[in-house]
């Protein structure tokens, strides 16, 4: 469902830089429910090529996986065909306001780096992710469980080092990511419990990739990272520019390390989950 980048293009790319990541905490989170894990319902909403359905799937009773992206949902069809003939996960394309689940009829939503990529209005507080919101409160039994898998604006300007390659772009993905505190508000608006944020500074979105630092000018590596696709195109050629210039007098890998050093304050990802009343 993203409104800037092509899925259709990076979803024969994506894993290889994108595994399932936090998947303890989403675990934990989930067997706070009243309902045994093992039990339970879950879905996966924007489920992308089924990294974090895979990672849980022989946890929980069955998994209803959307995403809107039809060949990200493909990606993930052809990697859990078994567990799909089993009737262990149920796939549907469709948006997240407007899930095709009947009310009450889950025990947990989990949504993993979703919500950036949700075309919305923040002047205005917000509205199509508190209609999201409103569509998980709708779906879940009482008493279920949402764990939402974003980032703070703070882990955006501070988490990921080549972000200073092209900041423009940061301000773009800042202007629209809700963060984890007003994202809080909309839960309870909602109907949910006050959210309880998670960050874990050792985890990274892109796992050891991340610490390639040349994957800067591999063009498989950068789609497993939306924010590439809201800089221009003049702003990619600059940054490529920079990174040859840092890379040609041996100082890439002293930029990286230098850059990432407040990760280890902030981490990159931030776990928000909370309860329906």
């Amino acid at each position: 469902m993203s409104s800037y980048e092509d899925y259709s293009r990076t979803s024969a790319s994506y894993d290889g830089t994108r595994p399932a990541q936090g998947v303890g905490i989403i675990r934990k989170a989930l067997s706070r429910n009243t309902v045994p894990l093992k039990s339970q319902l879950l879905l996966d909403a924007g489920c992308g090529t089924g990294q974090y359905t895979t990672a849980l799937i022989n946890d929980v009773a069955q998994i209803t996986a959307i995403d809107l992206n039809q060949a990200m949902l493909s990606a993930a069809k052809e990697k859990l065909q078994d567990k799909t003939v089993s009737g262990r996960i149920v796939f549907h394309q469709a948006s997240l306001d407007a899930l095709p689940i009947e009310s009450g009829s889950v025990d947990a939503v989990m949504v993993n780096q979703v919500l950036h990529h949700v075309a919305d209005d923040p002047q205005n507080d917000w509205p199509a992710h508190q209609q999201i919101c409103n569509e998980f409160a709708r779906v879940l039994k009482p008493g279920g469980t949402v764990v939402i898998n974003s980032c703070s604006q703070a882990q955006l300007r501070s988490g990921f080092w080549f972000y200073h390659l092209i900041p423009n772009a940061v301000e773009r993905v800042c202007q629209r990511t809700c963060d984890p505190r007003v994202l809080a508000e909309l839960l309870e608006a909602a109907g949910f419990s006050r959210a309880k944020r998670t960050v874990d500074p050792e985890i990274v979105m892109q796992d050891s990739a991340y610490f390639r630092a040349e994957g800067v000018f591999d063009p498989n590596w950068r789609s497993g990272d939306s924010i590439w696709a809201l800089a221009t195109p003049e702003e990619l050629e600059h940054a490529l520019n920079e990174a040859r210039q840092l890379a040609e007098a041996g100082e890439l890998e002293s930029f990286m390390h230098h850059h990432d050093a407040k990760r280890t304050n902030v981490g990159q990802l931030t776990f928000s989950s909370a309860q329906k009343y």
